[in-house]
């Protein structure tokens, strides 16, 4: 069978992580099965070298999310006559008739499509979704098999499209314990700062997050930070301009920090802190618990699906909840800190990106069989 495989979201946080292990796995444990990967042309590809002799790398200067992607796409993927596709995002050429399978993140973008989580005037933004709901149902209705990461993201699918639940697979993702034994290098590790790390799209909710932090701290003196990691991008800025207004110097941001690092702040804080109102599978808990960091999140159904008890809970909409929360686990005993640390470490062993691999490749192989 020969199987493609869209990476032009390669280096991409999110999506891209999702490509990047699957593909790495795939390589080592499939060697039946022919793999053609699609990059995006100039693509920086950092630790790419295929050992497996059944991969070809095929690059294309086509964009996602563009006209070239709907036109000129579908004939870059006829000229490799494969047998089936995988598009790992929903941004796909509806014009590509041949078999393949879809991986759906989320539908964020249905629950929240006010438009403020975009930078365009909002005409343009809603002839963008317009788009979006079109390329989105086409991928619902014309794939083999639909990939989702969590039994809630499947749910969602359901009753949003009315999909049969036959026709949708669910493969959780895994976490990258290789830092795991790194000792922290920052000198900021007192363990005096809470951490969120993500995009600071508004369906993350961290201006939320920033007042509870704010009420907090005017309930407990103390001299502890929030720290905030992402990349710095039109919704961060306005974090950073909406913090510089209030004159908080104790909430930090970070932008554009290596794995080691971002490991390092893990393993350091008092605790990952998240109050989204809405995920697909939400690496970053994972990612905490992996470097036995206490893990408090909002109680929205993807993360009590990922986490359930290796992490603590809280109202998205509530502020005081989030300030007693955060009031707790800095007050926390060690005893109590360690039973959680043990009960997140134990639910990060159920996550496995050579299981996600294994049961993706079935997915191909029964799909081709459809």
């Amino acid at each position: 069978m020969r199987i493609g495989i869209d990476g032009r979201l390669w280096n991409e946080t999110g999506v891209g992580r999702y490509i990047r292990n699957l593909v790495f796995q795939l390589q080592a444990i499939d060697k039946t099965n022919e793999y053609v990967l699609f990059f995006k042309k100039g693509l920086k590809i950092k630790d790419l070298s295929f050992k497996n002799e059944k991969w070809k790398i095929v690059e294309t200067a086509i964009h996602w999310h563009s006209f070239e992607e709907q036109i000129q796409f579908p004939q870059v993927l006829q000229k490799e006559n494969l047998d089936l596709m995988h598009f790992p995002y929903f941004s796909l050429p509806i014009f590509y008739n041949k078999p393949f399978v879809v991986t759906i993140h989320d539908l964020i973008i249905n629950h929240f499509p006010t438009g403020k989580a975009s930078t365009l005037p909002y005409p343009l933004y809603r002839m963008k979704r317009i788009g979006y709901d079109f390329v989105m149902q086409h991928a619902i209705q014309k794939s083999q098999k639909i990939i989702v990461p969590l039994r809630a993201v499947k749910e969602d699918v359901m009753q949003t499209f009315g999909v049969p639940q036959e026709k949708i697979v669910v493969t959780y993702e895994g976490v990258n314990t290789k830092l795991k034994n790194q000792k922290s290098k920052l000198q900021e590790k007192s363990q005096n700062y809470f951490l969120y790390v993500g995009n600071a799209y508004p369906h993350k909710n961290l201006d939320f997050l920033i007042d509870g932090f704010v009420d907090f701290k005017k309930s407990c003196k103390t001299d502890v930070q929030l720290i905030l990691v992402g990349k710095n991008d039109y919704f961060y800025k306005r974090l950073h301009e909406r913090v510089a207004k209030m004159q908080r110097t104790d909430i930090v941001f970070h932008h554009d920090v290596n794995d080691e690092t971002l490991f390092s702040f893990y393993a350091d804080a008092l605790a990952f802190v998240s109050a989204s109102l809405m995920e697909g599978f939400g690496l970053p808990p994972l990612e905490a618990m992996s470097a036995s960091c206490p893990v408090l999140l909002s109680d929205i159904p993807s993360f009590k699906e990922v986490c359930k008890d290796g992490a603590f809970y809280f109202d998205p909409m509530q502020r005081n909840t989030l300030k007693e929360k955060l009031t707790f686990l800095y007050n926390l005993d060690h005893k109590t800190r360690a039973r959680y640390i043990a009960q997140g470490l134990d639910r990060v062993k159920d996550f496995s990106w050579e299981i996600m691999a294994k049961e993706t490749r079935a997915i191909y192989e029964s799909s081709i069989s459809l």
